[in-house]
């Protein structure tokens, strides 16, 4: 007799309840496949982590069975699938919270679960039936007004009251935290040294828009109007930067850095110098979050010689495009994202431009990428078969870092046969090409390495055509005019463009807390892959990025809008549950690897 897919999870579900609840660990982890995966986000481990195999599954839930007390395993909608394999979403719930879970089965034992904590039981959003009633009905002297009561709170945050999280960065990622944690009611400040949030977009070369589409790029809590573009500008998008600021009502400090940070243990607080405007605050939150990008500090090759070059050079992060290159001889030092932006931002203002590549490159065209990579997921096609942005997340998220190079291998392999001729053309204009250590693709290149990928649009053409020359090689040293490659080769230039990527990003932790604690924190980003640039041992998880690191009440927050967007939520609940004095108990909490 066959059973639909419902059935088949129901069953499962239910096994696994009952063996849960009577503590038959072993038998719980039995219903996983041999090499099954259970990857949690905070609900049963206060951690991101992933599980492999049965005794790495029973070590976890011997270790946190009792206090997470799992129960109610439903199903949330009617699984789909097979009687080989079904997908369900599920729902659960904690001692402490609400869950939500992604199962798959594969004949009848699940081979990846997904368990997320959506909220804190008692300490919800405070946001549809938990909404704030905003006035009181009646009428008596003195009332103030919302505005009277919001700039009340603006001008007592930091002063008179402590926030109790400092957000350091106030990019794309420092206002999703800053919006998740006003939801939940934790007073919270972001601080950055520009004059107005949005601004690190705007300050970017001018022709720059977002390499990943729109579905891609929410925001938390507000998507996108559906009329905006595909691929928005950067001026586009720090404009919604700024104005999400404002509606979701987040302490902003602008025009702010943050000089140094020290850890209190008696006070169980960090004390924060800052200078505002000119003046010198110092602030003294409890917790700290770092949410300063996916990378540290512009980095700069010490070439033998840069000093004598006569011509302009700066770092691509310097680059604000634009401007009259006109029979300007200019050098990009690299070959990724940044590199070809700005090549082809200089041949359009002028410039005879030569790209200089010092290794193979990932390349994926854009329409490939959203016709095959994103479709699935976030597309507007996507939409409309019911893939809400909260279940793309989850399914994006649901397949573990172990298995998803296979899961990336096919995507690419259609790219590259979809676009052969691109690629041959490509090769034949001399353009060293890669597909990843493994040919899993962009996706695997930048979860371990952040680097070595662009994403076409349209800069490649022109190293096809010629527009853009073509050099390989690495820099023996650059003279008054020219640099000089490791073959002799010399090329003249009157700009150089150091496409040259950025350093660590604990490198930011040594500067402003300390080198210990920056060594203590170890490598941020990565997993311990052992490709290139991502040194083992396996961590399973990005190394320090939205959860505990080895510094007490120091957070690590990053990524692209889609990671920011998602992890955001568990970094605020996290958050959340230390505020409110819960049991936060770490299970697995990660070593330190990799210093600076």
């Amino acid at each position: 007799m066959s059973h639909s897919p419902s059935e088949i999870a129901e069953s499962w579900l239910h096994t696994f309840d009952e063996r849960l609840r009577s503590r038959d660990i072993n038998g719980a982890a039995k219903l996983f496949q041999d090499h099954g995966f259970w990857r949690d986000f905070v609900s049963f481990t206060w951690n991101i982590k992933t599980f492999e195999g049965s005794a790495e599954i029973e070590a976890m839930l011997d270790s946190t069975l009792d206090r997470v007390q799992p129960s109610g395993w439903t199903l949330l909608e009617a699984a789909e699938g097979d009687e080989h394999e079904v997908d369900a979403w599920v729902g659960f719930d904690t001692a402490q919270a609400r869950g939500k879970a992604h199962l798959r089965l594969r004949d009848g034992k699940a081979w990846t679960l997904l368990t997320t904590m959506e909220e804190i039981r008692g300490h919800e959003e405070h946001a549809g039936s938990h909404r704030d009633l905003g006035v009181r009905h009646e009428v008596v002297k003195g009332r103030r007004s919302w505005l009277e009561q919001k700039v009340d709170r603006e001008e007592r945050l930091g002063r008179d009251e402590q926030p109790y999280t400092l957000i350091v960065g106030g990019g794309q990622n420092g206002i999703n935290l800053a919006a998740r944690l006003g939801r939940l009611g934790v007073p919270a400040i972001v601080i950055d040294k520009k004059a107005r949030p949005g601004d690190n977009w705007r300050s970017r070369y001018k022709s720059l828009h977002l390499h990943d589409p729109v579905w891609f790029n929410h925001m938390p809590y507000m998507s996108y109007p559906d009329s905006w573009p595909v691929f928005p500008s950067k001026d586009k998008v720090g404009d919604w930067l700024e104005a999400y600021t404002t509606i979701m009502e987040i302490n902003y400090w602008a025009n702010t850095e943050c000089v140094k940070a020290r850890y209190d243990a008696e006070s169980d607080s960090w004390s924060v110098d800052v200078v505002r405007d000119g003046e010198h605050i110092t602030l003294r939150p409890r917790q700290l979050v770092i949410a300063l990008g996916v990378s540290g500090y512009p980095h700069i090759p010490a070439f033998d010689g840069a000093e004598d070059f006569a011509g302009a050079q700066h770092h691509s992060s310097q680059h604000s495009g634009g401007g009259d290159w006109s029979g300007k001889r200019a050098v990009v030092i690299g070959s990724n994202n940044s590199a070809h932006d700005i090549a082809a931002d200089l041949w359009e203002h002028g410039a005879d431009v030569t790209m200089l590549q010092r290794s193979s490159t990932m390349i994926a065209r854009s329409g490939s990428l959203v016709e095959y990579a994103f479709a699935p997921l976030y597309t507007e096609d996507a939409v409309k078969n019911g893939i809400s942005l909260e279940k793309a997340d989850m399914l994006a998220s649901s397949i573990p870092l172990r298995v998803a190079p296979d899961v990336q291998k096919p995507i690419y392999k259609k790219i590259a046969d979809h676009d052969a001729e691109f690629y041959a053309q490509l090769r034949e204009a001399g353009f060293a090409l890669d597909f990843g250590d493994d040919d899993s693709g962009l996706h695997m290149k930048y979860l371990r390495r952040g680097s070595g990928y662009y994403i076409d649009v349209g800069a490649s053409q022109l190293i096809i055509d010629g527009h853009v020359k073509l050099r390989q090689g690495q820099v023996s040293k650059i003279t008054e005019s020219a640099i000089i490659l490791d073959d002799g080769t010399e090329v003249e230039a009157d700009v150089i463009v150091y496409a040259t990527g950025y350093g660590s990003m604990n490198a930011w932790l040594a500067d402003l807390i300390s080198p210990e604690v920056a060594d203590q924190v170890g490598k941020c980003w990565g997993y311990g892959s052992d490709t290139t640039k991502d040194p083992g041992p396996w961590e399973g998880e990005l190394r320090n990025m939205w959860k505990p690191t080895n510094v007490e009440n120091l957070w690590i927050h990053g990524g692209n809008f889609s990671q920011g967007r998602q992890f955001s939520k568990y970094l605020a609940l996290q958050i959340k549950a230390r505020m409110e004095g819960l049991d936060t108990k770490v299970y697995g909490l990660q070593p330190s690897h990799h210093t600076r």
